[in-house]
């Protein structure tokens, strides 16, 4: 998988950002991420706001550490910038707007879910209830995201 500015062998692991505020949902997607039989290695890394993941993506001092990711999963209900708005900014800004962003959040609003849609999310997901559940989904992810999606060539 390729992203505008990270390019990726086949054998280097997959970097992914979850965007999320609730550190159960992020201790229990690490934890889904650890446990999941997955095709390839994945690193996760986590931040809590809108604003830490634009640092991320924006390479800022203060993120230096953190690779640029593979593919984004974003809450849509965050303090401050929300999800949605976010992706707005993902798709608007040249270098990013080709990333994977799939919107991982508890709201089966349906207007956020056609909001999110109009703001070209690659994928709207549901978070699982259960435990189980969410190495299902993280399993599901790789299999479909890792494992069967081509992305155009970079321009």
């Amino acid at each position: 998988m390729q992203t505008d500015g990270h390019h990726r062998d086949v054998d280097e692991p997959i970097d992914v950002l979850l965007v999320d505020d609730n550190p159960g949902d992020v201790r229990l997607t690490r934890e889904a991420f650890e446990t999941a039989r997955t095709t390839v290695e994945t690193k996760l890394h986590a931040v809590n706001t809108g604003d830490d993941a634009l640092a991320v993506l924006s390479r800022t001092d203060e993120c230096t550490g953190v690779p640029p990711p593979d593919l984004v999963l974003l809450d849509l209900n965050l303090p401050g910038c929300d999800g949605c708005e976010l992706l707005e900014r993902i798709r608007t800004d040249r270098s990013l707007r080709r990333l994977p962003v799939l919107m991982l959040t508890s709201s089966a609003d349906e207007d956020d879910v056609s909001r999110c849609y109009r703001a070209n999310v690659n994928a709207y997901l549901r978070k699982p209830v259960d435990p189980d559940e969410f190495v299902s989904t993280v399993e599901a992810i790789d299999r479909f995201w890792f494992g069967r999606t081509q992305f155009p060539p970079e321009q």
